[in-house]
């Protein structure tokens, strides 16, 4: 079978997967992809519903209004499309935004998408049929179809499905409780006494955002003691786990207990494939998706891959590394690994993983310590050009940064030398160098 005869399903159109599309029509092979919004951009698209939307189903976007990346833009464009060019390093969600859409655009990724088809069930074709039955409802006339695909790579990320934990009490309380999945604008905490549970990026971006408007927000986490060096605001006190919940205020471990109006739940999201038949033989244990070869690869059925899983990384980089690993397979420039190949590697690297204390949620974190080495090891064993160090370089300074300094991180302003080397300036000094010349 020739390149065009191939056909490549995409599900989803935000970042990651308009890379993929723009890396499979560089083969010269067909793609479809399916996105169930009626525009570009998955989790960058701002919107105010919450809850459910026009078609009654969960609304996909986590976006809230002032959001700015936590990334430098330097690392968030794509080889050969960087992020257009100004003094800010950290830049608005809008902006991003357009970013993938111009992408899009300008490869000619958008006449590709199918917008309102929102992705019903993929399932392995009959026996002696090669590739992927993909069902879709066209969302705005009901109407239901279905596709073969020889490939498919899903691309819906994964922050859209909350993770809520229970606790004692939480059905009594009289205030208001939601998840960051539901915030979009900073006047709700306005004189409020705010909890904020969860200490991860979004956990401690919001809680600066609470505390511009709130009386008073308490942080409960239960991370290292390293995470107590932040330094926040005034009215933010720093807890310890929740206890219990009462109807106007919480309790915790400590025996703490503190007045409380709002409870902003920042406890991150869930893994989530609803569309998958149980006969593509993938699981979701606990966000450890499973088995794929390399975080990637669904080893049972490999012409089935999953972009953008792993977390902590140079997400947009990552991305299009990853497209152009599983196209060096499926475009036989290289032979498919073999199932044991792909096994031994996946339990030696979960092994390992787990050996060092990681619990399944942690399954796909890179950061400093692993994100290094999972680019190589997907540029080696594909052949293909590997992630510049440049981009793993300030990755980890911003995230560095961001520990150090969490309410003036931001105004770093990073540039790139060469593929091995950037430079770092305050904003301000960049602002006052331009006055001097």
């Amino acid at each position: 079978m020739n390149e065009q005869q191939k056909r490549y399903c995409v599900i989803g159109a935000g970042s990651s997967g308009v890379c993929a599309a723009k890396t499979i029509l560089d083969t010269g092979s067909n793609v479809t992809i399916y996105e169930r919004n009626n525009q570009i951009g998955g989790t960058w698209v701002y919107t105010d519903e919450v809850g459910t939307d026009r078609y009654g189903l969960p609304v996909h976007t986590s976006m809230y209004d002032s959001l700015k990346t936590n990334l430098p833009k330097e690392v968030m464009g794509f080889p050969d499309f960087e992020m257009p060019s100004q003094d800010a390093s950290y830049v608005r969600w809008d902006e991003v935004l357009q970013f993938i859409r111009d992408y899009s655009d300008h490869y000619g990724v958008t006449k590709w998408i199918a917008f309102e088809h929102l992705v019903e069930e993929v399932k392995p074709a009959p026996e002696g049929t090669d590739g992927w039955n993909v069902t879709v409802r066209h969302l705005p006339s009901g109407k239901v179809s279905t596709e073969t695909f020889n490939f498919v790579l899903i691309c819906n990320g994964h922050y859209h499905t909350p993770v809520v934990p229970p606790y004692p009490g939480g059905e009594c309380f009289l205030g208001k409780q939601l998840h960051s999945h539901d915030y979009r604008k900073s006047d709700i905490f306005k004189d409020q006494l705010v909890l904020v549970i969860g200490a991860g990026p979004s956990g401690t971006d919001l809680t600066l955002e609470a505390a511009k408007m709130a009386t008073t927000v308490y942080f409960s986490h239960h991370v290292p003691e390293k995470l107590k060096q932040l330094i926040f605001p005034a009215n933010v006190l720093q807890v310890p786990d929740v206890l219990r919940i009462l109807p106007d205020s919480v309790e915790f471990v400590d025996g703490s207990q503190y007045p409380v109006t709002i409870i902003f739940y920042c406890t991150g999201y869930r893994y989530s494939f609803p569309f998958l038949h149980s006969d593509c033989e993938v699981q979701v244990d606990d966000n450890w998706v499973r088995p794929l070869y390399k975080h990637l690869l669904n080893i049972n059925h490999p012409t089935m891959a999953f972009i953008g899983l792993p977390f902590y990384v140079c997400a947009t980089h990552m991305f299009e590394l990853q497209a152009r690993f599983c196209v060096q397979f499926y475009n036989g420039r290289i032979p498919m690994p073999s199932k044991e190949e792909m096994l031994l590697d996946h339990e030696r690297e979960m092994n390992e993983r787990w050996s060092k204390g990681l619990k399944k949620r942690q399954a796909h974190m890179m950061g400093a310590q692993y994100q290094g080495q999972y680019y190589k090891s997907l540029a080696d064993r594909a052949r293909i050009e590997p992630i510049p160090k440049v981009m793993t370089d300030m990755h980890i300074d911003s995230s560095r940064r961001k520990k150090e300094d969490l309410q003036h991180y931001r105004n770093d302003t990073y540039r790139i030398v060469d593929n091995n080397t950037f430079v770092k300036c305050d904003i301000s000094e960049l602002h006052q160098r331009r006055e001097l010349m």
